[in-house]
């Protein structure tokens, strides 16, 4: 890892709040923080040249909103050739941490997740954090557990989190009834969150973790858990997904609705 974090910028106010989270991550990490902004056929209107005036401002402002956050921080930027996933994909090969917010200019009214969102959680190469709702400073790391290999890494990714924020890690295990295998009872789903986070302890003896195990639906549970937390963690794809689809139907649905800021963490081919 590089000990840099990327904040995708395309001048809407979801894109703000997306710097301004970046910056917090690059201090809490050490990191630098780089902004970029892509430019292609996708953003401006065919055989026209880019006015370099309004994208110097937007990187102008994104440095300025940075910087404010964290003063020392080591902040560039660079206006990237290409589409925006293409070129955000490109730039998380060398990163800890890619930012985005959750809607960028142009998406449809009523809309609740910019697809550019969607298609870096499900293409990136490092942990993508989806900045929606209200960033709080308070309250849990919230991390689903489900003893898929991509739970394992978000698993990872959280405790990390939680001890760079100082704050208490929510590892939720959420038990269906209906799909559980017979014989087996809550007692398998708590044996499983058990073994998922042992060791942990050792590693990160700071965090205190709190382990929970709810009964639901995955999906409206994790939105429910949402409310009261930082940051909600997810793997790209859990247990009885299709195999070769990027990103799953219940990482879809906290992405869309959560009430805090989503990371989404696929690891690296």
């Amino acid at each position: 890892m590089g000990k840099l974090v990327i904040a995708g910028v395309d001048g809407s106010s979801s894109c703000r709040a997306a710097v301004e989270t970046a910056a917090h991550e690059a201090r809490r990490r050490g990191a630098g923080l780089r902004v970029v902004h892509a430019f292609g056929p996708l953003t401006r209107p065919m055989y026209t040249s880019p006015d370099p005036a309004p994208v110097e401002e937007l990187m102008r402002e994104a440095a300025e909103r940075a910087h404010a956050v964290a003063p020392d921080l080591d902040v560039t930027h660079e206006v990237v050739h290409g589409g925006a996933v293409e070129v955000l994909t490109a730039e998380s090969r060398t990163a800890d941490l890619l930012v985005v917010g959750a809607r960028g200019v142009g998406g449809f009214v009523g809309m609740l997740l910019g697809s550019t969102a969607v298609s870096l959680a499900a293409h990136a190469l490092c942990p993508v954090l989806v900045v929606r709702g209200e960033p709080d400073g308070s309250g849990p790391v919230v991390v689903a557990v489900d003893g898929s290999p991509q739970g394992e890494r978000a698993l990872e990714f959280a405790v990390a989190e939680a001890e760079l924020r100082g704050a208490e890690l929510l590892a939720v295990h959420v038990w269906q009834p209906d799909h559980a295998p017979i014989g087996t009872g809550v007692e398998a789903a708590e044996r499983l969150l058990a073994l998922a986070l042992a060791g942990f302890a050792e590693r990160y003896p700071d965090v205190v973790v709190r382990q929970q195990v709810l009964s639901g639906e995955p999906r409206e549970t994790l939105i429910e858990a949402s409310r009261n937390a930082q940051v909600v963690v997810v793997g790209a794809r859990g247990r009885g997904g299709f195999a070769g689809l990027l990103l799953g139907s219940v990482s879809q649905a906290v992405l869309h609705h959560a009430h805090c800021p989503v990371a989404v963490v696929r690891g690296r081919d």
